[in-house]
Parts: structure tokens; sequence; C-alpha cells
């Protein structure tokens, strides 16, 4: 077999602990770290004589990197020098070069050249720096300082920096702020372990500072919006809290005024009821004394219908069952609103199954379901029209099925699920058509599924409203 070398443009690298790796980079970052700063200083103001020589001692200090790169590789795999050059690593999402530089920032490394050459690089970026000798120093800082960012190396005595990162994100208060590793090692397996503990970046020694600049200012950037993400949300749920404390008062301030109303609405009914005792009545002064107690009456069951369904959207509506003879309830729920539809010159047709059986359920509740259903009928149908009342036992299912329908105009979909569902009024005016309050319509519904009935609503545009509902015969309390 034909032995394989390798071609002259491969290098075979030898592993060497990662200890010794670090112990040779860490010393060629400070001399690289410290030549570029004064030659920086140099280009930004006079000119200094030995300029020259510092850019040799960088250049040297370059060439020796690159020879124990080239060279060596620590044991359990290397990133490649490439892999990390600024020249070749496209930038990460975030980083740019005109982020804000601001904030304050803690930097631990045991390696007083180290956290010098670091902190010189970040203040002179703008940020505000402080430096931890060690782990321990390190924790006792973050719990009394609101720092931004950690720059935390990955190699130290006592606590190193897995240790140090590892109680860091075990801390609820502590875990929020960004942590990026520093290390003289270049090794992968250093790098995954990091990033798995949650550390937001990763930072080799020597320092590249447009590199460690964009690294940075994208973590800040990234810790930022997210806090801002969580001063959104707290301030959400503040105003959720203040907007559910508001409905409860308005709650609260509507009950007690629709509670104080029905008092002085009962005694104007009785005394109306009672006039014809006091002297005598006409037949004219009769019909208009029907009119108005059939008004009053009406906005009595208003009120009593926004407390039962105030009662019911709570839970806890309770039904008070007795044997039902249907063709008196009809009658009874009818009889209030013959003068109105003749009032209003409608055909009242009422289409009632022969032989009803006794029903059992609440018949004071039964009793409005159906009057508010007539009087919306009547309500919305115009002069000259029809309002239907429909009764029959459908024996297969062993309920009362029961039909009120109109000829008035209709409406759409929407208006028919908000009639059915919702408290207030669907407002059909801009469209020419009568007002249908859907007060009473929550109450039927509400009360129609606390009987264990269906209740459903059909709104045909120019043909009219049909609202039915079904009542099981036999009803659980």
């Amino acid at each position: 077999m034909i032995d394989q070398k390798p071609l002259p443009h491969e290098l075979v690298r030898h592993p060497l602990p990662p200890r010794l790796i670090h112990d040779l980079r860490s010393p060629l970052n400070c001399i690289i770290g410290y030549s570029e700063m004064l030659l920086e200083q140099s280009r930004a103001g006079a000119p200094l004589d030995f300029a020259p020589d510092l850019e040799k001692v960088r250049n040297a200090g370059k060439d020796m990197l690159g020879i124990i790169e080239d060279n060596f590789a620590e044991e359990g795999g290397s990133i490649a020098a490439m892999e990390y050059s600024p020249a070749s690593r496209p930038p990460l999402v975030g980083e740019t070069e005109s982020q804000d530089a601001e904030g304050l920032l803690l930097v631990v490394d045991d390696d007083q050249d180290n956290r010098e050459v670091l902190s010189r690089r970040l203040e002179k970026l703008g940020y505000t720096v402080a430096v931890a000798v060690d782990g321990r120093q390190a924790l006792d800082m973050l719990a009394c300082e609101p720092y931004e960012l950690v720059l935390l190396d990955v190699m130290m005595p006592e606590s190193d920096g897995y240790e140090v990162l590892r109680q860091l994100k075990a801390n609820e208060s502590l875990r929020h702020i960004p942590i990026i590793m520093v290390s003289a090692q270049n090794n992968m397996e250093s790098v995954a372990k990091c990033i798995e503990m949650g550390a937001e970046d990763y930072l080799p020694k020597p320092f590249n500072p447009t590199l460690l600049k964009a690294r940075v200012g994208a973590s800040l950037a990234k810790k930022r919006g997210r806090d801002r993400e969580v001063r959104l949300f707290d301030e959400l749920q503040k105003n959720h809290k203040h907007l559910q404390e508001l409905e409860a008062l308005r709650d609260d301030f509507t009950h007690m005024i629709v509670h104080d109303l029905r008092p002085p609405l009962t005694a104007v009914i009785a005394a109306m009821r009672t006039l014809d005792v006091v002297g005598q009545v006409n037949p004219s002064q009769c019909e208009v004394m029907s009119i108005a107690i059939n008004g009053a009456d009406s906005l009595l069951s208003k009120i009593n219908v926004l407390l039962d369904v105030e009662v019911q959207e709570s839970g806890e509506m309770k039904l008070e069952l007795s044997l039902i003879s249907l063709p008196e309830l009809i009658e009874a729920s009818v009889a209030q609103f013959v003068p109105l539809a003749k009032a209003k010159k409608l055909s009242f047709v009422r289409v009632i199954a022969h032989e009803l059986p006794w029903l059992q359920g609440d018949e004071d509740k039964l009793h409005r379901v159906i009057g508010n259903l007539i009087g919306n009928a009547i309500e919305s149908t115009p002069s000259g029209g029809t309002v239907t009342l429909r009764v029959a036992v459908d024996q297969a299912r062993r309920s009362v099925e029961f039909s009120i329908s109109d000829t008035g105009n209709g409406g759409t979909a929407e208006a028919q699920q908000r009639t059915a569902e919702n408290l207030g009024q669907v407002d059909l005016r801009p469209r020419g058509q009568q007002l249908r309050s859907s007060l009473g319509l929550t109450f039927c519904k509400l009360a129609v599924e606390a009987h264990g009935g269906h209740f459903g609503a059909e709104n045909i545009r120019g043909e009219g409203s049909a609202f039915t509902f079904s009542i099981p015969l036999s009803v659980t309390a």
C-alpha cells in the first residue's frame, strides 16, 4: 500500500492540552491588543515615532498566533482559525457598525492584562465597564448592580466560567442577563457547551475589535428587545386588570340602578290598575289605560330580564319547576299583546296544536320568553303585517316546539347573531329597518337553554324574522 503524504499546502496539527493552548494564546492576546490600541491612538492623534516598531510587534504576535493555529490543535477538536476570522465570517443578525454603544458591562477574568485590554476596548466603544477578578466576585457584583451584559472568561481558578454561567442561568433574577463567553481556548466542544448552557455568544482571544463590537452590540440589541417585550406585557396586564375593575364597577352600578327602578315602576302599575275603583272610566279611557299598563308591564319585564341575564351569566339562574298547563300559559302570554297588535293594525295568527300535554318547567320564565318574542315581532312588523305564533308537539323528541314569526324586513346574518347572543341593541336603522332589542332575546336564549332546550333565529331580508325554541316535556332542575 502506498502511504499518502499530506500535500504541501496541507498542515499536520498536533494535539495539545487545552490549558497549554490557553497559556500560549493569553500573552499573545495582550501583545496584540496593547499594540493595536497604541497604533489606533497614534492614528487618531500625533503619530508616534515608534509606531512602525509597534506595527512590527503586532505583526510578530499575529505571526506567532498563526504558527500556533497552524501547528497545534486542542484535544477534543478545535475551530479552524478562518471560522472565527472576521474577514471570512458573515455578521450575525443584528451585528452592525451603527449600534448605540451604551450600557453597564461586567468583564470577568482572572488575568489583569486581559481585563485591562478588554475593558479599554469596550470603554473606547462608549460602554461603562466594571471588572471582577473571579466568579465569586462577579456573582456578588451582579446581585447589587443592574449589568446589561457580562463578558465571562472560561478558564479561571476555583469557579471556572462554566460554573459561573450555570449559577447565573439558575438564578431567576439574573438569568435574563446575556453572557458572552471569552477564552483563549478555540475548542469546538467548549463553544458548544457554553451555548447549550445558555450563553449568548462566544469570543476567542485575541480579540478582533470589529468582531468584539459586533458581538456585544448584537447581544445588547437582543436583550433590549426582550426587555421591551416584558415591559409591554406588564403594561398590558396592568391595563387588563384596570379594565376588569372598571367593568366590575360598571356592572355594580348598572345592577343598582336597575334594581332601584323596579319598586317605583311596580307602584305605577298597581296604581293604574286600581284607577277604575276610584271613579268611572269610559271605554276610551279604559283602552288608553290598558295600553299604558301593557307598556309598563313590558318595561318591568325588561328590567327583570336585565337582572336575570346577569344572574344567568354568573351561572346562578335557578328554575322554579312546576306542572304547567300549556293552553293557559299561551293565553296569558298572548293576552297583553292583543291591544298592541290591534293598535298597529296587525294580523295576529295563532296556530296551536289541539292537544297539548302538561309541561314541567318554570312558568314565569317561559311566560316571559313567549312575551318577549311576541313583543319583538310586533315592534318590528310594519302596519298591515302579520305576526304568527305556532305551537306543536314533537313526539319523537319529547318536546314542545314554539315558533314566533313576523313579516318585517328581516336582517343579515350578522344582525341575527348579535340579536341572539349579545346584550345591547342591534341597530338596523341605517338599512331602513326597525330597531330590534336583543336584550330580551338574550334572556330568551339563556332561559330556554336553562330548561335544556334549543333556541334559534332566522332573518330573511324582505320576508321577516322567525324565532324558534323547544322545551323538553320533562325538565330537570
